[in-house]
């Protein structure tokens, strides 16, 4: 290595150290802060929200032992099992029920009721209570409310079902936190998701048939000062209205509040076969307030995400490849803060996602928030309906990608689907109109390479020419002069294909996250919208994975067989004899990439190929070489067109006096 490569090396080295030195440190910061806050709490035996800081600072330092023996030692008072949110770097065996691995939001076994008061003052009174649950569903959804913290403890999507054909649940169990945080007028921390609620219902299921039902929690105080939450179910809709009435709190609250803190988390389990493919689009998505969709970037290798923000929020969704769990603001969120902590070390559950989120309060008798809950798939034509820009959930890619999806495959995809059921079917038809419409640009790509081709003798001549390797500015000099004669352009059949592009990108993004292709067979592939499995490894190979995916393979065989047919036959690869190798390369390379994607994809860019090797050969029979060669040639005889800029620096260098030397 030469001494600039060492340098570089070196720079980059040390750029890597300083960046994790940097990030080091501010974890190190957020933990510090966060167990300064825990141990206060825990000082003032104040053990649930204390518990809920030490989690906190663990997911800033995993490998910290100090937190993780403190939320024992709370557990260890409170007579409460270790739960899983508490050992997040811990294996949650499959078996277990959320409900059997989740912490308890009450303490009330080992108080006393003088403890309780102390410690809720006067919402001492919700701290006992019985856990019950009451149903709210209708055709699509069916959710279950627990009077424990008063919140939607489960949504299942009736629909829908998990690739091993359980229910599909978007999150159940006590894990799940739902509340309100603040301080009363006395000082009292409380939150709300820890305290039971009355329920007011006729019956402890609600069927919203034909028109809508609703059930409402309320957390009393006193007479004529409570919190109630109000859950609306209407027919055949994936939308659960949440109204919020605070009545006669103003004076329970702490003074000069002007805002609520409300706090959602979940673990989001597995749904889907393909774990890796799943959770590269598992990710948090909020809207800014009259402004675009944000939120952490899908495909993230971070464990660990977090993000402040200190604007309005219209709404802030939890999703997963194919279904959400969205909070949406009638007005907007003061602020938000949301965090996304992977789970690789549990077989049942994905992520744990947490959100602050900051809602206005204007100190009024009676007040009421008007909140609404998505739970549903994402699928782009039901999420636009709702004209909260909820579309932008779907995996669609950025810019001229997502508008290529947008506005050209979806239309064209659903257009397809109102007549026709089998997908694979669907596809073939997609695939025909895509290679149709592109056609144009195919065909000129192949009358370039076939042009290339009439001129490769000529092109041999030059190279044997100019045999050495000084001599290589000389011998690229002259092909690109016979190229310029005969008119022919070397990028004529790279450029088609450079076009063409941008589509082969909107089907890498289309196909993935599809729900419509989710759970659809066609031929051997079970799945379209995971891999396709003809042979189970016993070990992993790296990038590959531990199967062999037949669609993958019959892409790959049937890119490096047009490559092979189609390939110009030039004198570059003389020139650089590499680029053969590299080009055959790249066809493993996407073997090994998407060996675990999407069955669909792999299938659409087979057909693809297929195809574009029957237009080739068609366009093969219209195409004359000996008539080309013969228009090549003719070409060379007519004198050199001169470009407009060519034109206006002679007419610049004439106005100056100057005259080009005469042809001799």
């Amino acid at each position: 290595m030469d001494r600039n490569t060492i340098i570089g090396i070196l720079l980059i080295g040390a750029i890597f150290i300083g960046f994790s030195y940097f990030n080091n440190q501010k974890l190190k910061k957020a933990y510090d802060k966060e167990i300064i806050v825990a141990d206060s709490l825990f000082q003032a035996k104040d053990y649930e929200t204390a518990r809920n800081s030490y989690r906190k600072a663990l997911s800033y330092r995993p490998n910290v032992p100090y937190p993780r023996e403190k939320i024992q030692e709370i557990n260890q008072i409170t007579g409460i099992p270790i739960a899983s949110s508490d050992t997040l770097q811990q294996e949650i065996p499959e078996e277990q029920k959320p409900e059997e691995i989740s912490v308890s939001r009450t303490v009330a076994g080992i108080l006393s009721p003088e403890d309780r008061q102390n410690m809720y003052g006067l919402f001492a009174g919700a701290v006992v209570g019985e856990k019950e649950f009451y149903t709210l569903e209708n055709n699509l959804i069916k959710v279950n409310l627990s009077t424990l913290g008063g919140r939607v403890y489960s949504a299942e999507l009736k629909n829908y079902t998990t690739f091993d054909s359980l229910p599909l649940i978007l999150f159940d169990g006590d894990s799940t936190v739902f509340g309100f945080k603040f301080f009363t007028w006395d000082n009292k921390p409380i939150e709300t998701n820890n305290l039971y609620f009355l329920p007011g219902a006729d019956a402890k299921s609600m069927v919203a048939d034909n028109s809508p039902r609703s059930v409402s929690m309320r957390l009393q105080v006193e007479p004529y000062k409570y919190i109630e939450y109000v859950y609306t179910l209407e027919p055949n809709s994936y939308m659960v209205d949440l109204d919020i009435n605070l009545v006669g709190m103003k004076d329970i609250f702490s003074d000069n509040l002007n805002s609520l803190d409300l706090n959602w988390e979940i673990f989001l389990p597995q749904q889907e076969k393909g774990r890796q493919n799943e959770n590269k689009y598992t990710s948090i998505k909020y809207k800014y307030y009259q402004d675009d969709v944000d939120g952490f970037r899908e495909m993230s290798s971070k464990d660990l995400e977090e993000n402040e923000i200190t604007t309005k929020v219209r709404w802030l969704a939890f999703k997963d490849q194919f279904f959400s769990s969205v909070i949406i603001a009638d007005n907007y969120f003061l602020n938000a803060w949301v965090q996304s902590q992977k789970l690789p070390d549990s077989p049942k559950y994905l992520r744990h996602f947490r959100s602050e989120m900051g809602i206005p309060f204007e100190g009024k008798d009676h007040e009421i928030i008007n909140l609404r809950f998505y739970f549903g798939p994402n699928h782009y034509n039901t999420l636009r309906k709702y004209d909260l820009d909820l579309e932008e959930l779907v995996s669609m890619g950025k810019s001229i990608i997502r508008w290529i999806n947008q506005f050209a495959i979806i239309p064209v995809f659903t257009w397809l689907n109102k007549s026709i059921n089998n997908y694979g079917i669907i596809i073939l038809l997609l695939t025909l109109i895509i290679k149709m419409v592109l056609f144009p640009l195919t065909y000129k790509s192949f009358l370039s390479q076939a042009k290339m081709k009439v001129l490769k003798p000529q092109v041999d001549e030059i190279n044997a020419n100019f045999p050495k390797k000084e001599d290589a500015m000389k011998k690229q000099k002259a092909t690109m002069a016979l190229y310029k004669r005969a008119g022919v352009s070397p990028m004529g059949g790279c450029l088609p294909m450079l076009l063409q592009m941008p589509i082969l990108f909107a089907m890498f993004r289309f196909f993935p996250t599809s729900i419509e292709l989710r759970q659809e067979g066609f031929l051997w592939a079970h799945d379209l919208s995971t891999y396709d499995s003809i042979l189970d490894l016993p070990f992993n190979i790296p990038m590959y994975g531990d199967h062999v995916s037949l669609f993958t393979l019959l892409m790959t065989i049937s890119t490096i067989v047009t490559m092979k047919i189609n390939s110009p036959a030039t004198g570059g690869s003389s020139q650089m004899p590499g680029m053969k190798g590299m080009m055959y390369m790249m066809p493993i390379m996407f073997m090994l990439i998407l060996n675990n994607f999407s069955a669909g994809l792999t299938y659409y860019y087979f057909l693809a190929n297929l195809i574009t090797f029957g237009q080739n050969m068609i366009s093969k029979r219209f195409v004359n070489e000996e008539e080309i060669l013969k228009k090549l040639q003719e070409n060379k005889k007519k004198p050199a067109k001169k470009s407009k800029w060519q034109h206006r620096l002679e007419a610049a260098a004439k106005q100056k006096g100057y005259r080009p030397p005469k042809k001799k």
